[in-house]
């Protein structure tokens, strides 16, 4: 039995946790496991071509830094476990981006880390981890 694992990664000490388990998982189940890193980004209705042109630049810049210097050092850790592991880089809003992942890679489970916000904003605006419990297409492990 093959199982792939998404995993939300932000380079924090809690997405490494989440990492972990899903690569421990992988591991004692003969799985995958594919690493997903999601930059947010606002899309602008009102913008001219040339600050099109320019914002999409701009946004390349940021998935070559973000390669660099989140994902490439985490796929060098990772990459002599004995399992299939991969990387997304993405655009968009958190919990929608790592649902489409899950569906586009057939994943079997989301895991994230748990975030550290806590207090008023956490519960009035919502988190990612609370958005993918209740709206993920797979199940979903949130690693305290």
């Amino acid at each position: 039995m093959s199982v792939k694992f998404v995993v939300g990664y932000d380079g924090s000490v809690s997405a490494k946790r989440a990492l972990n388990f899903a690569v421990n998982r992988a591991e004692t189940l003969g799985g995958s496991v594919v690493v997903a890193h999601v930059l947010e980004w606002a899309p602008y209705s009102f913008l001219t071509p040339s600050e099109l042109d320019e914002r999409h630049k701009r946004r390349q810049k940021e998935i070559s830094r973000a390669k660099k210097a989140v994902i490439d050092p985490v796929m060098e850790e990772v990459s002599g476990k004995g399992i299939s592991i991969s990387s997304e880089i993405r655009y968009g809003k958190i919990a929608d981006i790592l649902s489409e992942i899950a569906k586009e890679t057939e994943a079997d489970q989301l895991v994230i880390a748990r975030s550290s916000q806590d207090g008023l904003s956490a519960r009035v605006f919502g988190s990612v981890a609370n958005s993918l419990v209740q709206s993920a297409p797979v199940p979903c492990t949130v690693v305290p």
